[in-house]
């Protein structure tokens, strides 16, 4: 028989604890990698504004040189209506475009009463992702909030498998509710349950059925993209789409400021 040495004995203990490790590097499936993490205050980007498409600061792309710059590109406002409907808001039915014209009148007569913001009301979903003046994201392994600066308004996606009970759907509010799951590096969320008296955008209105997909994800080093679509089969001649882009703000100007109205809500009629 021969001679076993502590040098062969080593090698052969080695390679017995080796194998377990061998076989499970090969033959068990690799665990899914961790999420990445939105945690942090982004500001929306814009176009013309530090946002794609053209520098801060200077021309458009295809602009001549020299002489007055070229006219801005009109655009329906949102404030009142005055102008019509921009030719990307989202396409309504009959009956709501009739109540969107009502609406309109509204505001153009200078009523409150279809002004959310100056009711001091949440913006609502979609809406409130346009996150005019920033929004803080935070992030856990079950859910993730979504704070707006403007009104103080706060979403949860529930991350953790619920799903919306009876009850919920029953008493539907202006950021309705949210469930999400990861599909590798992007975050799928479905929300349902919004109230009636929110708006898709500006002041479009929905109905009860009305229910906002988003796809989430980075695409690039602190840029955030929300790719939107509203659904509505009764407000909605098809779905409407939009893609909203946040860049994450640098330390030193990621703090969000209180948003109070509720004082001069004596001055609204």
């Amino acid at each position: 028989m021969p001679k076993i040495t502590v040098s062969m004995l080593a090698a052969i203990l080695f390679g017995l604890t080796a194998v377990p490790a061998r076989l499970g590097a090969q033959g068990a499936s690799p665990s899914a990698a961790a999420p990445p993490d939105f945690s942090g205050v982004y500001y929306p980007v814009q176009q013309g504004r530090g946002g794609q498409g053209q520098r801060a600061g200077g021309p458009p792309p295809g602009a001549p040189r020299g002489g007055p710059p070229p006219r801005p590109t009109t655009s329906a406002p949102l404030s009142d209506g005055s102008q019509g409907r921009a030719p990307d808001a989202p396409s309504l039915t009959p009956e709501y475009m009739a109540k969107w014209e009502m609406m309109r009148k509204s505001r153009i007569a200078g009523s409150y009463e279809f002004d959310n913001n100056a009711k001091c009301l949440p913006p609502g979903m979609p809406a409130m992702m346009s996150m005019a003046y920033g929004m803080e994201v935070m992030q856990t392994k079950d859910k993730i909030t979504f704070f707006s600066e403007l009104n103080d308004a706060l979403r949860r996606v529930y991350l953790d498998g619920r799903k919306p009970t009876p009850k919920v759907l029953d008493d539907p509010t202006y950021a309705g509710y949210s469930t999400g799951h990861w599909e590798g590096d992007t975050l799928v969320v479905d929300t349902v349950a919004l109230h009636t008296s929110s708006f898709i955008e500006g002041f479009t209105p929905h109905s009860d059925a009305m229910t906002v997909s988003e796809r989430i994800r980075f695409t690039a080093p602190g840029v955030l993209e929300d790719r939107i679509v509203v659904t509505d089969p009764k407000a909605l001649t098809r779905p409407w789409e939009t893609v909203k882009t946040y860049r994450k703000a640098a330390p030193g100007n990621d703090q969000l400021r209180e948003f109070a109205c509720a004082e001069g809500l004596d001055r609204v009629k």
